[in-house]
């Protein structure tokens, strides 16, 4: 159940089936049939709010453990990561980071070995998942190039390790929107719409300004297909990183 929570987190909504090679892979490593892996991100897409407004439902017999792994993470996303790899790591699934031991074996500087490995998971999550939730698209610009694309942190690492790995507190944003969007030239509304800082519009205006800025101005966010942003996170990054003022 974790590995394929893991799965779904990390896979485009529209590429949850059982064709999927990753799909494939998983339920190949573990002993499952794709079928019996695809059934279970269908129930794990029945728990999420934003799959239930879509009418999205799982099996009708959705088992209680499914709801409760669900749940768990729900509050423990670093967690998730954490376990997912491990577990993958045991069954040999993708390429992996080696396990903590063999680390501390390699490194005179053992623990903090495992806490970068760690951090490089958490990281590694938290992208995959954003990216994922957006289908691989900036929610301000809608450009699709994956090289070209960050998960932006709402409420920074630095101030709140809990959500370092919370897809909520993520947004899918193109290098250009990314870095206004972390200097505080840019904020998303809770009704997300985007909000452009008046220091964006204050020198001489240029193309890349009029696109990247004036005209994104009110617009709305292109939503994602789950993990919506957190309204507490919103407030955050709208009171503490966005500059209103020129």
């Amino acid at each position: 159940m974790i590995v394929t929570l893991d799965l779904y987190c990390r896979t485009p909504f529209g590429r949850l089936h059982r064709s999927n090679p990753d799909v494939v892979a998983l339920a190949k490593a573990i002993g499952r049939t794709p079928s019996a892996v695809a059934m279970k991100l269908a129930n794990f897409a029945s728990f999420d709010p934003i799959q239930q407004k879509r009418g999205i439902h799982g099996l009708s017999n959705a088992g209680k453990e499914d709801r409760l792994v669900w749940q768990e993470f729900q509050s423990n996303w670093s967690s998730l990561a954490l376990a997912g790899a491990t577990i993958k790591d045991r069954f040999g699934i993708g390429i992996t980071p080696v396990s903590e031991a063999d680390i501390q074996a390699k490194q005179n500087a053992p623990s903090e070995a495992v806490r970068q490995s760690k951090v490089r998971l958490v990281q590694g999550f938290f992208r995959d998942t954003v990216l994922a939730s957006y289908v691989c698209a900036c929610s301000f610009c809608g450009l699709c190039l994956t090289e070209m694309l960050t998960a932006s942190q709402l409420i920074p690492w630095s101030s709140d390790e809990w959500r370092r790995a919370d897809p909520r507190n993520g947004i899918a944003l193109c290098a250009f929107h990314d870095r206004a969007f972390d200097r505080g030239l840019m904020t998303v509304r809770c009704d997300m719409t985007i909000v452009v800082s008046e220091r964006a519009k204050t020198k001489a205006v240029t193309p890349m300004q009029e696109v990247g800025f004036i005209l994104m101005d009110g617009a709305p966010i292109r939503m994602p297909a789950r993990f919506a942003p957190d309204p507490v996170a919103l407030e955050y990054h709208n009171k503490h990183v966005f500059q209103q003022k020129g």
